[in-house]
């Protein structure tokens, strides 16, 4: 299974290259939190519309305020790609799951104090191939642009540690943007754009064994 994986794209998707594959995954921040529109959400999902997969997953970020906005809505958020919040899917035998949640960003999408985040990633099932979020887990491709600063959540890596992943994709710190292999699990901060907003990464290109 051929799974293409990119975050961090603030409205800027349109200059990544065409990408193709098995799996797009986008793990948040697909909007420009800084100007919010609701048409951001037209304009990305037009792009997973023209990229060439079967499938297209995708949660939110904390720039993401007009995908939260529209949670309460029993309308699908996407029409080309699946959006998931605290929920997951099954695609040839792997078990991909995801949520948007961040911590100590209050004022920002998606936010949620200590308590309430570890009772999400309690949600995440035991039988999870790939996790997607937004946030990393503490001390994995977390830093901003001071390399002594941790800004991954503690409570998510203590549940990806009872856990059996192949991998967990996500984003948020721009400047951590890579790939780590940690026990056995293949750990990826897919930030697209740099520190100044710019985009900068390239998506990563994993071929999972199903």
């Amino acid at each position: 299974m051929r799974i293409v994986v990119t975050s961090d794209t603030h409205g800027k998707h349109n200059d990544l290259a065409d990408l193709s594959g098995d799996v797009l995954i986008h793990c948040g921040d697909f909007c420009d939190g800084f100007k919010p529109d609701e048409s951001d959400l037209e304009r990305i999902d037009d792009w997973f519309g023209r990229q060439s997969f079967q499938h297209v997953l995708c949660t939110g970020g904390n720039h993401d305020f007009v995908a939260q906005n529209r949670l309460p809505n029993d309308e699908p958020l996407f029409n080309n790609a699946t959006y998931l919040v605290d929920s997951g899917v099954d695609i040839d035998g792997v078990r991909f799951y995801g949520a948007p949640w961040v911590p100590t960003l209050q004022s920002w999408a998606y936010y949620l104090s200590d308590d309430q985040l570890r009772a999400k990633w309690d949600l995440i099932p035991d039988d999870t191939d790939v996790l997607i979020t937004h946030t990393p887990p503490w001390h994995v491709l977390d830093c901003p642009r001071n390399p002594t600063i941790h800004c991954g959540c503690s409570h998510l890596a203590a549940r990806i540690a009872d856990l059996n992943l192949k991998m967990h994709c996500f984003g948020h710190n721009h400047a951590s943007y890579g790939r780590v292999e940690q026990d056995g699990v293949i750990f990826l901060n897919a930030s697209a754009v740099n520190s100044n907003f710019d985009i900068a990464n390239a998506p990563f290109i994993i071929d999972l064994e199903s």
